[in-house]
């Protein structure tokens, strides 16, 4: 007998609220407001959203290793704040934050993922087999990317970004790492959203993010529509 709903695998809704649903999900609507549009329970909703960003995180496995310009960044995820300790809201060594490293392909795309730490034998590791030997990496001036060159790579570039009279030095000859930098601002708004994401939830929505990231251009309804036409979800 065929299954009611194709999208979903022996699902209890019709194709029609899938279809709903989904439109909103791409719009990137939280579940809470899905759930009023649509008339779905709510804890429909949010089993329908987990199985929608666990789709992203395994579409967001697939692609080529990158190549060309490619952009070297890492960054820290948590409370921007911290009681008693003053001034550690931001940057290395943060303690209580989450430490993601970020490669960007400057015109495609990037891939980021959550890390023990930031040294430079960890940081290689994900580059080997991700990137391409030929292609021209751009860091910061951060201790872990020394050596690339003798890692194998074709280049290296830094931009030690510095102030120079109350103004932050992002670029200079036309190195950059703004690409990257561009995602993080994306991804720190898109974290704000969920205000109090436990932490088990965070690896998820982290390849979500890079799934939307690198899909901003095109019809993540369409795409998440087909995949799931081909493959429908399992509870």
């Amino acid at each position: 007998m065929a299954q009611k709903n194709a999208y979903l695998f022996r699902g209890r809704i019709s194709e029609r609220k899938f279809r709903d649903l989904l439109r909103l999900f791409a719009l990137d609507i939280t579940a809470d407001r899905a759930a009023e549009l649509t008339g779905l329970h709510h804890n429909t909703t949010l089993a329908l959203y987990r199985l929608l960003r666990l789709r992203m995180a395994e579409l967001a496995q697939e692609g080529c290793p990158f190549r060309g310009q490619v952009e070297l960044d890492e960054s820290y995820f948590g409370p921007t704040r911290q009681r008693g300790r003053s001034g550690l809201g931001r940057g290395r060594g943060v303690t209580g934050k989450v430490p993601v490293f970020g490669i960007l392909e400057r015109g495609g795309r990037v891939h980021c993922q959550i890390v023990k730490n930031c040294s430079k034998a960890t940081l290689l590791a994900i580059l080997e087999g991700r990137v391409e030997l030929s292609a021209e990496v751009v860091t910061d001036g951060f201790r872990s990317y020394d050596g690339l060159v003798e890692a194998g790579f074709k280049r290296h570039h830094r931009i030690n970004k510095y102030w120079n009279r109350d103004r932050a030095i992002f670029s200079e000859n036309g190195v950059h790492i703004n690409g990257i930098e561009s995602f993080w601002s994306y991804a720190k708004r898109r974290h704000a959203k969920f205000n109090g994401l436990r932490r088990t939830s965070f690896p998820i929505f982290l390849k979500e993010t890079e799934f939307r990231f690198n899909n901003r251009e095109t019809d993540l309804y369409r795409i998440l529509l087909r995949s799931c036409r081909i493959k429908p979800l399992r509870r």
